[in-house]
């Protein structure tokens, strides 16, 4: 059973209306360079065991990555310690097949 919830690219939106939902991507830095979601933090997934503290501050915890997979991995992680955790369902494939794109990565 896992320990986190998905999110469609469809409900995003409203849940990070919410109050105090983080998002977070967590592809690699070539990947980041091309362009991010409106509003994300960058931590790659290779360094989210060192990094995790600084997302306890927030209610919930969006994850995303190119294709929902490594984003899985990380909800899971993050779950194990006691942050409450989503995975965006198919990534920025879903993300761009919904019509939406990347804003630059400044």
């Amino acid at each position: 059973m896992k320990s986190y919830t998905d999110i469609e690219v469809s409900e995003l939106s409203n849940t990070l209306a919410k109050n105090n939902v983080l998002l977070v991507d967590v592809r690699n830095d070539d990947e980041v360079a091309r362009g991010v979601i409106d509003g994300a933090i960058h931590v790659m997934l290779s360094l989210l065991p060192l990094e995790y503290a600084k997302l306890t501050s927030a209610d919930a915890v969006v994850f995303y990555c190119h294709s929902g997979v490594r984003s899985a991995h990380a909800a899971d992680f993050a779950a194990s310690k006691n942050i409450k955790s989503i995975n965006l369902a198919g990534g920025v494939v879903a993300w761009a097949k919904a019509g939406y794109s990347l804003n630059p990565n400044s």
